[in-house]
């Protein structure tokens, strides 16, 4: 008869841990809009530290675990490849991946 409140306790742990590591990638496109906040997440600096939690409160999320650029060669699939032609002329986008955690 012991077991069964000491298997409930466990089973109540880890449904607990497995909410709390609740985390999200999120893939935004970097678009450069003069403030600079893009650089600062793109480059991982302090700077866009801000940002990334703002984005993470804005999806419901408490708070941003880590933020960094993607090459669109990480992104499978979803990110279409353009030619060098039109990365030359400043039509390539950058991303950036926001992990945002529960």
């Amino acid at each position: 008869m012991k077991l069964i409140p000491a298997l409930v306790a466990c089973a109540a742990l880890l449904s607990a841990s497995v909410a709390a590591a609740d985390s999200r990638v999120f893939i935004i496109a970097n678009q450069p809009d003069g403030y600079g906040i893009d650089r600062c997440l793109a480059k991982s600096e302090r700077c866009g530290a801000h940002a990334a939690l703002a984005y993470c409160k804005a999806h419901d999320f408490v708070q941003a675990t880590a933020y960094r650029r993607v090459d669109p060669d990480e992104v499978t699939g979803a990110v279409p490849k353009s030619s060098g032609v039109a990365c030359a002329r400043g039509g390539c986008d950058e991303y950036v991946a926001i992990t945002c955690q529960r």
